[in-house]
């Protein structure tokens, strides 16, 4: 099942959101099994795992990281479970950075990653932004992979750093 097929919306990287909980409601109205009390218990079956895809689908596209993401491996740019060798010069700037909180402290460290996750976004924006399946390069796709688990890697700092 192809989430952005089920939508009915361009697979790319973004999607966009200001319509997406109207298609959700309609496609919801379609296949909700409320709706297929009178069916057949195949029916009921097939409506009840419409719904759970459509339920998935929308939490998906509601969050920009689960987007790319879904994107990226449905284009095989990403591999579930993939090992990814982010590269060795932001591995050392991450170091650093880890380095940084222990001397000088949460705000700090929270403000030069949120620094560097805003330098990281503005490198792939026009990627994102204007995707298009027959001009969009591989080396742009690997970009967004790269970004991707950059993104992830310092998430996981700032999550440390909420605790």
């Amino acid at each position: 099942m192809n989430y952005f097929e089920l939508f009915g919306i361009p697979s790319a990287p973004t999607v966009d959101r200001s319509s997406l909980a109207k298609r959700y409601f309609e496609l919801q109205r379609e296949n909700h099994p409320d709706f297929f009390t009178q069916a057949t218990m195949e029916e009921k079956d097939e409506a009840l795992k419409q719904s759970a895809d459509i339920n998935k689908a929308f939490k998906i596209f509601q969050d920009r990281e689960m987007t790319l993401e879904y994107f990226l491996l449905s284009v095989a740019i990403l591999e579930q479970e993939e090992k990814y060798n982010l590269p060795q010069d932001f591995l050392m700037e991450m170091m650093e950075i880890n380095e940084s909180l222990a001397d000088e402290g949460d705000s700090i460290t929270r403000e030069k990653l949120t620094e560097y996750l805003d330098s990281l976004l503005a490198d792939v924006t026009p990627v994102l932004d204007n995707y298009n399946k027959e001009t969009t390069s591989q080396t742009d796709l690997l970009r967004l992979k790269d970004y991707h688990y950059k993104k992830k890697y310092l998430n996981r700092i700032l999550d440390r750093l909420g605790d």
